[in-house]
């Protein structure tokens, strides 16, 4: 039982209404309007589902995201390889944390304004998670 919704403000139901939260008893719960009947769907529920659809992706690209960060900050040695390789392969951890203590309301805002969407149904099982992507390099410069 999750006593935060972690992904508050960025979940959709289908017919693309922002989903409010509340609390039953200690639980944080989604509230989905299905035509004046309001269901309470765990939060926890779709929280571990979004997770696990972003653990999904990293794991899938796992030496694409350890190259890009090594750019990214510049610093290209084998000792900062080395340790974001580590946080890569403890993402549990950093998952399991997240989920206990929740995005700040600064980054939920950010994800918001960056298109980070999350779209369920109304039983709860998470439809899609859209992302902002970036926009494609160019080998050429």
């Amino acid at each position: 039982m999750t006593i935060k919704a972690v992904f508050q403000g960025l979940v959709f139901d289908e017919n693309d209404q922002q989903l409010g939260t509340t609390f039953v008893g200690n639980e944080a719960c989604y509230v989905i309007d299905d035509d004046g009947f309001l269901r309470h769907i765990p939060a926890e529920n779709i929280d571990k589902q979004v997770v696990d659809a972003i653990r999904s992706q990293v794991d899938d690209n796992k030496d694409l995201i350890a190259e890009q960060t090594i750019k990214m900050i510049g610093n290209v040695d084998i000792f900062t390889h080395a340790i974001i390789q580590n946080q890569l392969a403890n993402l549990d951890d950093q998952f399991e944390h997240l989920l206990n203590t929740g995005i700040p309301e600064d980054g939920l805002l950010y994800l918001g304004m960056l298109g980070f969407k999350i779209i369920v149904n109304f039983h709860g099982d998470v439809i899609r998670v859209e992302q902002p992507t970036a926009p494609p390099v160019d080998d050429e410069e």
